[in-house]
């Protein structure tokens, strides 16, 4: 889309060149004829014809000078912009390529593993993998549930300030039946 937009704008800019120049040259034709400084012939037509042939030769070299200084540079400026932008995608292609590649890579090494883990499993049922096994399993399961970290040394219970028949008489505790049930009193 902008591609085309930008060569919609560059056409735009030679037209309007082009009736600039042709402007630019009928002027100055018209600047000379009345400056009576050129041949001033009897008949309007051939002096038409003599200062329409002078405009020509006017924009041919205007033309001439503009493809030998301008035409040149401009050139060279799309031919390189054409060039950074096929480079450009080349290079998003061979990242592309790149990171398809080391994917690829990765899980070829995963499924290599897998299928090691699972050739040990076939040859020793019933034990655990070496990987699950010993310091590398403990690592693991720590963070999941740690061991309460603590100092308390005291196997008394905390007094948290509020105190529950301390100051009555305890009731001695009814015993039970085997089938929960209280035993009848005697």
């Amino acid at each position: 889309m902008s591609s085309q937009t930008n060569a919609m704008d560059q056409s735009e800019i030679r037209l309007l060149g082009l009736i600039l120049m042709q402007s630019a040259t009928v002027g100055l034709a018209v600047g000379i004829f009345d400056a009576e400084m050129w041949i001033d012939l009897e008949t309007s037509s051939l002096n038409g014809f003599t200062y329409a042939m002078g405009a020509f030769f006017v924009q041919g070299i205007a033309y001439y000078i503009f493809k030998m200084f301008f035409q040149q540079g401009m050139d060279e400026k799309a031919r390189s912009a054409t060039m950074e932008r096929e480079r450009r995608i080349r290079y998003r292609g061979m990242e592309e390529t790149f990171e398809r590649r080391r994917q690829d890579m990765e899980l070829r090494m995963q499924e290599a593993q897998l299928e090691a883990e699972l050739r040990w499993m076939e040859q020793n049922p019933g034990k655990m993998p070496p990987l699950y096994q010993g310091k590398v399993f403990e690592e693991t399961t720590a963070d999941f549930n740690p061991e309460p970290n603590h100092e308390a040394s005291t196997d008394e219970p905390l007094g948290l300030g509020v105190t529950f028949g301390e100051e009555k008489e305890a009731k001695p505790k009814r015993e039970r039946n085997p089938d929960g049930t209280f035993k009848n009193k005697k």
